[in-house]
């Protein structure tokens, strides 16, 4: 009986159009990556105004045409360095791995994280700045900024509704209130603590005045969503 031939299925090969295509679309990615990452360095240490299009182009080890080809202008690239920081602490926020069953555990997590979040990632804090001075008149024209705050504040009504069910917090505070009190206060000792330790005569950045402010903050927080007792009465004269 005559052997069966044995099939072999073949794939073809990409054509070398195709691999050149996408050879130049990696490249492409990791040019543009790579001035995202060093305008983002830049204008932390500079600024906005101090943030040339030149410096980025070095700093990238790039040319300026390919910023303005990537990005249109320095303003739409320093708007892709404040939506791409956003991005990462929401990405990193979104990792949180939190009970909501326990909610005074799950928003002592979130405040860690936030306060945590700042302490680890001054560049972010001192972007927030930059954009402050400036009055917030360029991430104002961003169509994703608001995408990143929103989870932030879904994750904090979560905690706080299972709470309230549980009676452990008040009925009367918003999430969006908690998200601004834990954002204040993790953002304000970041970005003053220069100004701060000269002031208060002590290093603000030293591990254990980290620690110290995490747990007032944590204390803080948890004291302000505690359900309300009554106000004590006052002794008579």
């Amino acid at each position: 009986m005559a052997a069966t031939p044995t099939r072999t299925r073949t794939t073809a090969a990409p054509s070398a159009s195709a691999r050149k295509t996408g050879v130049r679309e990696q490249a492409a990615q990791t040019t543009r990556d790579n001035i995202l990452k060093a305008a983002t360095k830049v204008f932390a240490r500079y600024g906005y105004e101090g943030g040339s299009v030149e410096k980025i182009s070095k700093a990238a080890k790039s040319y300026d045409r390919m910023i303005y080809y990537y990005f249109g202008s320095k303003e739409g690239l320093f708007i892709e360095v404040l939506e791409e920081a956003y991005r990462r602490m929401n990405d990193a926020e979104s990792r949180l791995d939190l009970d909501t069953g326990n909610p005074l555990e799950a928003l002592q997590a979130v405040i860690r994280f936030v306060v945590g979040y700042y302490r680890k990632h001054p560049d972010f804090v001192t972007l927030l700045n930059t954009e402050n001075l400036h009055k917030g008149k360029h991430i104002a024209k961003s169509m994703r900024a608001r995408e990143y705050s929103s989870p932030a504040i879904e994750v904090i009504r979560r905690v706080l509704d299972s709470g309230q069910a549980q009676g452990v917090f008040r009925q009367d505070i918003a999430a969006r209130d908690v998200y601004l009190l834990i954002a204040a206060t993790g953002y304000f000792y970041m970005s003053n603590r220069h100004t701060l330790s000269a002031f208060l005569g002590e290093d603000l950045e030293a591990p254990e005045a980290m620690a110290n402010w995490e747990l007032f903050v944590i204390d803080s927080v948890l004291r302000t969503v505690a359900p309300e007792r009554s106000p004590p009465r006052r002794k008579a004269n």
